[in-house]
């Protein structure tokens, strides 16, 4: 009589874990659940990232079309002012973000280094010189 209760009391406790367990997950970029969303090549400590495909996949929403009065990727004019005050500015304001998050921290580049922000800010300012 013992065992069975034990039995029972085994199932009860499977069937409250199942009945408390999460309905679903929250799957990022980044992780093994994303497959090939967003960048392709985002691994843990990977190394640098490709600064075309970061711009592709990060930037491009804003410097393309203009969102929140950021410049255009090729606009000169509009690059011009950011450019004479400097390349530390540019590569700071890249990474820390700027103009009340208008301009988010590394772009929401999250697995970026502050290396490959700088490079990407490079890739961007390669259409303009």
């Amino acid at each position: 009589m013992m065992v069975f209760s034990g039995l029972l009391l085994a199932a009860s406790d499977d069937k409250i874990i199942e009945r408390i367990a999460p309905a679903g997950s929250v799957c990022v970029v980044g992780d093994s659940c994303a497959g090939g969303l967003g960048m392709a090549s985002v691994a843990a400590n990977s190394g640098s990232q490709d600064p075309e495909q970061t711009y592709n996949t990060y930037c491009v929403a804003c410097h393309a079309s203009g969102v929140n009065n950021s410049p255009i990727m090729g606009d000169a004019a509009a690059w011009q002012p950011r450019i004479d005050k400097g390349m530390d500015t540019l590569y700071e304001n890249a990474i820390n973000g700027f103009n009340n998050n208008a301009m988010p921290a590394k772009g929401l580049c999250m697995s970026c280094s502050n290396e490959d922000v700088m490079a990407t800010v490079d890739y961007i300012l390669s259409a303009v010189q």
